[in-house]
């Protein structure tokens, strides 16, 4: 069913490559008008787990970052699956569906993480599955979806699909395979289409970070600006690397933040920054980055914070592009 979704986007333009939309035509263009007006776009770059069973709520809760007894029906959160060490393996948007949960993650990581969760599972009546369903983003001043989710992070549902308000102007469609098609050119009359490189945009401008294969186990949820965005409850039981995350937060030992830049040339996640306080060493680590509607990249870099408020911070090498720091949607605290 996915492969007869993909030929239903080919048929509409989409150039797709390793089952994601890169473009309708011109990715450059698709950027600019992302920035003005209502946009459509697949998001296969994003799969999903089911986690159901009468343990569900508990083993999430002994597992992620975030107090899985605030999601509901109505209710989404962001949230990670940490290493003993406090370091990010995955993160999520969870929500409800009936009374199951629905993780929202990079399709590159999903079976990987899958298989990881299954193995907690134990004697818990817990069962862990990839869902195959299609997530839809749209986006734009004026963009409805087809049911009212309310503020940021409210979730809505009718009949088998299901909605989230992930930003002021941002939702996520998520909608059985047999239904995609239908929806989707409902909300063409709406919205323009557009490559999912676009969405990933959108998170980065908006501060909103997404761990891929490059970037796991290099952050300390804080260091990615996790508890600024909702993601982190320091009040809720523990879970896997629960006591550094807690000890980086009472105890203000957090020396590295997410940063948001633009630089020219290309950029990708898991790419290496510099600066001359460092004596060769790196002081930071691309997390995400997307082409910029103004050329070059724009990217989310989590890096040293004594090296960002000193120094020009270069890409690749002292050699490299020096990053263009721009503000963030949310206020960063003084460590």
């Amino acid at each position: 069913m996915q492969a007869e979704w993909q030929q239903f986007l080919a048929s509409q333009g989409a150039l797709i490559e390793d089952g994601r939309v890169l473009h309708f035509g011109d990715l450059r263009s698709e950027l600019a008008l992302a920035l003005r007006e209502n946009t459509l776009c697949d998001l296969g770059q994003f799969s999903f787990l089911r986690i159901s069973g009468e343990d569900a709520e508990s083993f999430l809760q002994n597992l992620l970052s975030n107090d899985i007894r605030e999601v509901s029906a109505s209710r989404a959160q962001h949230s990670s699956f940490n290493s003993a060490k406090g370091r990010m393996l995955a993160s999520f948007l969870v929500w409800m569906d009936g009374k199951d949960y629905l993780l929202m993650l990079p399709t590159e990581l999903a079976e990987a993480m899958r298989k990881k969760l299954s193995m907690y599972v134990l004697r818990s009546r817990v069962k862990v599955a990839l869902e195959d369903r299609i997530a839809i983003g749209l986006s734009g001043p004026t963009a409805k979806p087809p049911v009212d989710c309310g503020g940021v992070m409210g979730v809505a549902h009718a009949g088998n699909m299901s909605a989230v308000r992930v930003g002021e102007t941002r939702f996520v469609i998520c909608t059985s395979v047999e239904n995609a098609i239908t929806l989707w050119q409902s909300l063409a009359s709406q919205a323009k289409r557009v490559g999912s490189t676009c969405w990933d945009w959108f998170n980065i401008r908006e501060g909103i970070p997404v761990i891929l294969e490059q970037t796991q186990e290099e952050f300390v949820p804080q260091m990615v600006n996790f508890d600024l965005i909702g993601g982190i409850n320091f009040k809720k039981g523990c879970y896997p690397g629960q006591e550094i995350v807690a000890r980086m937060h009472y105890l203000g030992k957090l020396k590295r933040r997410m940063y948001l830049a633009h630089v020219q040339g290309y950029a990708k996640p898991g790419m290496h920054l510099y600066s001359e306080d460092m004596a060769g060493q790196s002081s930071g680590m691309i997390a995400n980055a997307a082409p910029s509607p103004a050329g070059g990249s724009d990217v989310l870099a989590v890096i040293q914070t004594a090296s960002r408020d000193a120094h020009p911070i270069h890409m690749g090498s002292m050699q490299g592009e020096v990053l263009q720091f721009e503000p963030l949607p949310y206020e960063l605290p003084k460590e």
